[in-house]
């Protein structure tokens, strides 16, 4: 690989091999029963990375309006884009409406008669699924839990056959079907079996076949190895989807679809960062690095984990706290991390940073932002190497 001691830090490094091997997996693995994937661009909108998705043949899960802006600027087609977001603005839903999108997942009744009321309004018919809330325990973080009857998301059952009907009762609105979402980073299957007993069970209670439903959308959530990546560095999407068609109970027929995010690009991204300070403190040491909360915000914000790796160090192993720069106690990477001998200048790798870092980041304390490189083969290229997103494809095994 290109040497990565001349580049400016911190940057985000995608491997668009890795990508690529990724995406393919998971179609193939979808492909395999009829499923088709929606990539939930809020997990990275890096437009290098979502050109390789979109030349793949994936469609884009977008949350506000300017995502679907910004799928289309990158070449998704409309009809492949789906909308969800319990906040949708009458901006962002003429947006939808005017552009043709596949659906709109309505998150509530009261969205749903703002959705009626704008398609009549300016003539247009809106092509819509209910998402559901379910109950069913994802068994994740907390703050990353959307399935259950406490969140904020999807319409729960007993408030269903009012939205059912409403569907029925009007010649603005096109009812596709049902939507689901239990949640994100999920590392077992045993919570999908649950949820397809669940999404089965209801469309035959509800009778959604007799209201023109024909499409579910079951969400994503798939989780990836954060404390293992360079040993796992795709998730097992043959069992993941081979659950989905030994549980599933529903007509022949069904238009079968997915959004995923994490499990695409979670394992092609780092951050690589220098190191500015050593700094011993009062029973521990510091290592204190140019990238702090504004480019990765997960362990801030969830307690998450990365591995961190120090690319130029090969000494004694020695325990550190690693944190960035910002003024905040919180932007910590991770506490008691055992990395070779460090020292200032060298380079650290915080790997598993390919879904929410970059399109989390912040310019908090007037912070630059980083740039995004990729590695293709054995070279590092830069966004304006691929100007255009037109020979991608020939630099990628």
């Amino acid at each position: 690989m290109d040497d990565l001691t001349g580049l400016r830090t911190p940057y985000y490094l995608y491997d668009l091999d890795l990508l690529k091997k990724t995406v393919s997996e998971a179609a193939e693995g979808a492909a395999r029963y009829g499923y088709s994937i929606h990539y939930a661009i809020k997990a990275n909108n890096d437009p290098v990375v979502s050109a390789v998705i979109r030349d793949m043949g994936l469609g884009a899960d977008c949350v506000s309006g300017n995502e679907i802006r910004r799928s289309l600027e990158y070449g998704f087609s409309p009809g492949g884009i789906v909308f969800a977001g319990v906040g949708k603005t009458d901006d962002e839903i003429k947006l939808a409406l005017a552009e043709g999108i596949f659906c709109l997942n309505v998150e509530s009744v009261e969205e749903l008669e703002v959705i009626r009321y704008i398609a009549d309004l300016y003539g247009m018919r809106a092509r819509v699924a209910l998402r559901v809330n379910p109950s069913v325990e994802a068994e994740t973080h907390q703050y990353i839990t959307t399935g259950l009857n406490e969140n904020k998301f999807g319409i729960s059952l007993p408030h269903l056959r009012k939205a059912l009907e409403i569907c029925a009762g009007s010649d603005c609105v096109d009812f596709m079907g049902l939507h689901f979402h239990i949640g994100s980073q999920i590392t077992s299957l045993e919570p999908y079996r649950r949820l397809c007993e669940r999404v089965s069970s209801i469309w035959k209670e509800f009778g959604i076949e007799a209201y023109g439903g024909r499409m579910v959308n079951l969400g994503g959530g798939l989780g990836i190895d954060y404390n293992d990546p360079e040993q796992h560095p795709v998730p097992d999407f043959s069992s993941f989807f081979a659950v989905f068609n030994g549980t599933l109970d529903l007509p022949s027929g069904t238009d079968v679809r997915f959004e995923l995010g994490r499990s695409l690009v979670g394992q092609c991204g780092r951050i690589v960062t220098k190191v500015l300070y050593t700094k011993q403190g009062v029973g521990r040491n510091f290592v204190i690095t140019d990238a702090g909360m504004t480019e990765l915000m997960r362990p801030s914000l969830y307690q998450a984990t990365h591995r961190i790796k120090n690319i130029n160090s090969s000494g004694d192993p020695e325990l550190y706290d690693v944190v960035g720069p910002v003024c905040e106690s919180t932007d910590v990477f991770g506490k008691d991390i055992l990395l070779p001998a460090t020292s200032r200048g060298d380079l650290l790798q915080i790997l598993s940073c390919g879904a929410y870092a970059q399109s989390m980041s912040l310019d908090f304390n007037l912070r630059d932002k980083p740039q995004a490189r990729y590695s293709a083969g054995k070279r590092i290229l830069s966004a304006a190497d691929l100007k255009g997103l037109k020979n991608i494809g020939s630099l990628i095994s």
